[in-house]
């Protein structure tokens, strides 16, 4: 055989050259792992832009905006619900006192006098003759309030200023406080006048605090009551006409509501009905200061904010408020002032209450009524007054 044959016939027994297999295996396992890469997931990024936490933080932002008014509405319903169980204890335990005594507690006990003469033990204040011992309505109730060891701490028997009786006085009963009110629910310092703290025996009168009061009705007798012998007084809410009445240190002689300097109120003499007399309502601390321990002789009660109207009033506002008109009680424009729960008067002898529309009040009957700040004026009044003779008409609450 030729020599090339001989090459063709080996070439035909020899393996083929290893350079083309293993160029093929490499572009075969490029292609396996081009096809896995692109089955695995993509990396993920770990951070927001600034735009995505921008949209995250107004999101949120609308959320809590929606969120918040309907939690502060469902608290202060809470609220709300609290402090009118406390009017309704209250009034509760008024019905029990008349209950065991015959009638209800006085606005407050003072010295009775019809000239100013009193033993200088009651401290008989020469103006308006507030004296000892002083104790309100509230202490009066606590016995018929679940409220008996505070009650058996007090010596009734000494004034309400007395060393012995310094603590108790002093003491925070939540029975008397409404959740709403903003101006403090600790014991306060009395203060005299001038709006400093009233000293008395070489000692501050610290007492404990009440966002609720007792109505005196239409008419005020604090300051009024007191030296005058004789006050002027409002007879008709609806021709405003006054007539002139002797006073001689009675504040009955004036007052037409339930409670006032040594009053003795029983049912029969609510001749327009329990049902359609306001007892007790609310006086939030944020507009001034009172108790339910008593009146202290020569004290007064400053307004927290002022007001065209407002000012500070003599010791029987730590206690009582009442509704106007009163005699000589005039605004700016010379009308005579009805002032109902909120009144823009801001007086520290009205109601107040921190509660969105208006307050709450205790009928005589011992039921509690939500008065809103838009109630008409004459059934405001008229409602305050337990014996004038109005006749209600509810449908203008």
């Amino acid at each position: 055989m030729s020599q090339r044959e001989v090459s063709m016939h080996q070439s035909q027994f020899e393996p083929p050259s290893s350079t083309p297999r293993r160029s093929t295996e490499r572009t075969a396992e490029r292609r396996r792992t081009t096809n896995h890469l692109r089955h695995l997931p993509r990396y993920r990024r770990v951070a927001f832009t600034l735009i995505e936490l921008l949209v995250v933080i107004a999101i949120i932002g609308m959320l809590v905006g929606l969120l918040l008014p309907a939690v502060q509405a469902a608290r202060e319903a809470a609220r709300r619900m609290s402090c009118s169980n406390n009017l309704r204890q209250i009034g509760l335990a008024a019905q029990n006192y008349h209950a065991a005594y015959q009638r209800f507690p006085a606005g407050y006990i003072s010295h009775p006098t019809r000239d100013g003469s009193a033993p200088a033990s009651v401290m008989m204040d020469p103006i308006t003759w507030d004296a000892g011992p002083g104790w309100g309505w509230g202490a009066g109730l606590l016995p018929f309030a679940e409220a008996t060891a505070v009650s058996d701490g007090l010596r009734f028997d000494q004034p309400i200023w007395s060393t012995a009786n310094q603590a108790a006085v002093a003491a925070t009963l939540p029975m008397f406080l409404c959740p709403s009110a903003t101006g403090g629910d600790e014991p306060f310092d009395v203060q005299d006048q001038a709006g400093n703290s009233l000293v008395i025996g070489g000692q501050t009168v610290r007492l404990g605090r009440s966002h609720y009061v007792a109505s005196h009705g239409q008419e005020s007798c604090w300051g009024e009551c007191g030296s005058a012998a004789t006050g002027e007084v409002f007879t008709n809410i609806y021709t405003s006409t006054t007539h002139i009445v002797a006073i001689n240190g009675d504040a009955g002689n004036v007052a037409d509501g339930p409670f006032f300097r040594n009053s003795k109120t029983r049912f029969r003499d609510v001749l327009d009905g329990t049902s359609n007399t306001i007892f007790f309502g609310e006086h939030s601390s944020a507009l001034s200061d009172k108790t339910w321990a008593g009146v202290v002789p020569g004290a007064f009660t400053h307004p927290r904010f002022t007001s065209p109207e407002n000012g500070a009033d003599a010791a029987a506002t730590l206690t009582l408020v009442h509704a106007g008109p009163s005699g000589g009680e005039l605004d700016i424009t010379g009308s005579p002032i009805i002032h109902p729960v909120n009144f823009p008067t801001y007086h520290v002898g009205q109601m107040f209450a921190e509660h969105p529309g208006g307050g709450y009040v205790c009928l005589g009957d011992g039921s509690v009524r939500f008065v809103t700040n838009f109630i008409d004026l004459f059934l405001w009044a008229e409602l305050s007054s337990m014996n004038e003779g109005e006749s209600i008409d509810w449908e203008k609450l």
